[in-house]
């Protein structure tokens, strides 16, 4: 997996009106979506992970809102990405919404729920960066630590994990890819 960052995918962020912070943070979950993707060691599409990565918050050029994801993916759409990455999009918000969720959330009916390894390794970078860039998890400047404390950190602050449904979501996606990730080491090793 070779996939790198375009510089014009990011310049087409920023015409869109992302604010600058807002690019940073997706910059980093593509650079962390992708550094996990190599470590998982699966046959991943490097491409979908980067891309959906870089614009998982598109949206936040209209809104901060829960509604970011929906109106993300519309843009997307205008902008001619494919599907794949427009469904990343819209998908991102908790982690993968059921219908019910999505109702009490007032977003469209429908199942949001993440069904390729590619989102879940999105999704999984998204919030591993946040833990990182908050800095709120005191992870001494170790990246991996936002890792080793994944569960912790998201039992210890609501914000990470916002409810019981969406926790078990994300620490599921924790320890599939973790699961893949020390597959992939120890063939490595081999």
């Amino acid at each position: 997996m070779n996939y790198k960052i375009h510089t014009s995918d990011i310049e087409l962020i920023r015409i869109t009106g992302v604010s600058d912070d807002d690019i940073k943070h997706c910059v980093k979950v593509a650079e962390k979506a992708l550094e996990i993707a190599r470590r998982a060691g699966a046959n991943i599409d490097g491409e979908l992970v980067g891309r959906g990565a870089l614009f998982h918050d598109l949206g936040k050029a209209k809104t901060h809102e829960i509604e970011h994801g929906r109106i993300g993916a519309e843009m997307g759409r205008q902008l001619g990405l494919p599907k794949e990455i427009t469904d990343i999009m819209e998908k991102h918000i908790r982690g993968g919404l059921t219908e019910a969720e999505a109702e009490d959330l007032r977003l469209p009916v429908k199942d949001y729920s993440l069904n390729t390894l590619e989102e879940k390794i999105v999704i999984y970078a998204d919030r591993l960066v946040d833990i990182i860039m908050d800095g709120i998890a005191d992870i001494g400047g170790d990246e991996l630590q936002a890792e080793k404390r994944f569960e912790e950190i998201l039992r210890t602050y609501p914000q990470y994990g916002k409810n019981e449904q969406t926790l078990n979501r994300y620490l599921n996606y924790h320890n599939e890819i973790q699961i893949l990730m020390a597959h992939a080491k120890g063939n490595s090793g081999r």
